[in-house]
């Protein structure tokens, strides 16, 4: 009688739990009143339940970033700065957050300038995000059978050498949205770049503990992942310096 009363208990329970669970939309509603409310630890739990709900937009990392940056902890924040933009690189205000956390942070490292095609194509690409790119390609697709089809049908010449015209057009604009989306897509799955989160690590030469120290990093540094060896990564800083990192001490984006 007693397990079957404990059993009850316990399905009225999570009976209970499970009419509190909030929709993505609540729990976004709820963490941003939090977040005016400065209660920044308790905001950061609630993005965190809409990222474990499978809610992974931009707008939740930059918030989650934003918790982070109020309560001082900076390497925290540029991780999740990080996070957002990969989501979404043409954001104006969350590349300003990322820049002004990066202000906090000790090393000061030049970055490589990428070669200018490279950068122009980066720059090209990121002007949308890959869902964006995913729709141009479709609406040029569709505009590619319209002009197809009025072109079967029609008998003037001039006309039909408009339509031609406009039907390369189409075409060529739904296979760049096209790669536009896979380039994004690409971008969003990988994950060769890293934050350091321990305060102070040094770069090895090798992949062990008895390699020579080549040069000490600190956290909040953002790094590139070129290999992996057991519990070692081999990094490449901005300036182009590379050397081994124990996996331990970084996070990957």
């Amino acid at each position: 009688m007693k397990r079957i009363f404990t059993i009850f208990l316990l399905l009225i329970i999570s009976s209970s739990s499970f009419a509190k669970t909030l929709s993505p939309s609540e729990l976004m509603e709820k963490a941003q009143k939090t977040y005016n409310e400065k209660k920044y630890t308790e905001a950061i739990q609630l993005y965190a339940q809409l990222l474990k709900q499978g809610y992974e937009v931009p707008e939740v990392y930059y918030n989650i970033g934003n918790c982070y940056f109020k309560n001082n902890r900076i390497t925290n924040a540029i991780y999740f700065y990080e996070k957002a933009l990969k989501l979404a690189p043409y954001d104006n205000d969350i590349r300003y957050n990322l820049s002004l956390a990066n202000q906090y942070t000790t090393d000061k490292i030049k970055r490589l300038s990428p070669f200018w095609l490279t950068q122009g194509v980066n720059y090209f690409f990121n002007l949308f995000s890959a869902d964006g790119w995913a729709r141009i390609s479709t609406i040029a697709f569709i505009g590619l059978l319209v002009f197809v089809l009025l072109f079967l049908f029609t008998h003037q010449l001039g006309l039909k050498r408009v339509l031609l015209g406009m039907s390369i057009l189409s075409l060529l604009i739904s296979l760049l949205a096209f790669g536009g989306a896979g380039h994004q897509a690409q971008q969003i799955a990988s994950h060769e770049t890293a934050i350091i989160f321990e305060p102070t690590v040094n770069i090895k030469s090798s992949p062990a503990e008895n390699g020579t120290n080549l040069m000490i990093i600190h956290e909040g540094l953002k790094v590139s992942i070129r290999d992996s060896v057991n519990n070692w990564y081999k990094i490449v800083l901005p300036d182009g310096n590379e050397g081994w990192l124990e996996k331990s001490n970084l996070k990957r984006i």
